[in-house]
């Protein structure tokens, strides 16, 4: 990042940091309190292409709830999007410290060992959602390629000559290219170990289209054992939240369906798939066994 480009980054920032201030002031009226301290912080922490807009839209809900508030803050990630480098694990504990009691707000950050004490402790109340690996990988071709021009490989995804060439790119990384692009099961291993921690909420994509109120109120429930504080009975909270859910504002969504996969994987695909990540799938629980 030029240094041009850091003063501007800074600069958003700082505005995001004021708009934050105002908006916790105002929250905290209309709660009728003083602030919003001893509400926990909020965060939605995904995998890349698994819900990530569905479930923030879900917490959003918790403002119409209580004491919450939309941070508006970036989201905390590992990758610089536009040139694809890591992010230093200093800079990620930064943003995470910056969140404050009462905030909302998202990511997409590896189980390190800090960044699992951070999201982990007292004051956290902390959820992570997956999705089906190969419906991830069909999503990624469509974001890179479509959706996000300023993407660090969105030139080369639009370089190769079809959308088979682009989901085999998808299942098997690029490791020829200046900055490495892993395959898929390097770039799900270093989420792993949210699924072994009982302080964060682990939930699947699929679980909001098969079964949306059960998932609502794993939502709700997990929040209000972490320290949310609501006056409102259980059923209405739930409805709140479900009110919340609007695809149409999230700059990603495409279909909203699980499955899709099964559309675009060809037998070769397939192969590409299982040769890289096919036990994943049996440990996250999409397959029992390797033939699908």
């Amino acid at each position: 990042m030029t240094a041009g480009n850091r003063t501007k980054s800074s600069a958003m920032l700082q505005a995001r940091l004021l708009r934050r201030r105002w908006r916790r002031v105002v929250q905290a009226v209309r709660c009728r309190r003083l602030s919003l301290v001893g509400t926990p912080v909020f965060f939605a922490n995904s995998f890349p292409k698994s819900g990530t807009h569905l479930l923030t839209q879900v917490m959003e809900g918790f403002t119409r709830l209580g004491p919450a508030v939309d941070s508006g803050l970036p989201a905390v990630v590992m990758y610089q999007g536009d040139s694809g480098q890591p992010r230093s694990h200093s800079s990620i504990l930064a943003d995470l410290r910056r969140l404050l009691p009462g905030d909302i707000a998202y990511g997409h950050v590896h189980a390190f060992p800090e960044a699992q004490e951070s999201l982990c402790r007292p004051g956290m109340a902390t959820y992570f959602i997956l999705r089906d690996p190969r419906d991830v990988v069909v999503s990624h071709v469509h974001y890179v390629t479509e959706m996000a021009p300023a993407h660090a490989h969105h030139a080369y995804y639009q370089s190769l000559p079809d959308f088979n060439a682009r989901l085999s790119a998808s299942i098997l990384g690029l490791p020829q290219l200046e900055i490495p692009f892993p395959d898929i099961r390097q770039r799900f291993d270093p989420f792993l170990g949210w699924l072994e921690r009982p302080e964060v909420l682990c939930l699947h994509y699929e679980d909001f289209l098969d079964d949306r109120q059960a998932a609502l109120g794993r939502v709700l429930d997990h929040a209000l054992a972490h320290g949310f504080g609501i006056s409102l009975d259980r059923p209405y909270a739930i409805q709140v939240l479900e009110e919340s859910i609007n695809p149409q504002r999230s700059p990603t969504f495409r279909s909203g369906k699980s499955g899709g996969w099964k559309q675009h994987f060809t037998d070769l695909h397939r192969q590409q798939f299982q040769q890289v990540a096919g036990d994943m799938l049996i440990r996250l629980g999409y397959e029992k066994g390797e033939t699908w």
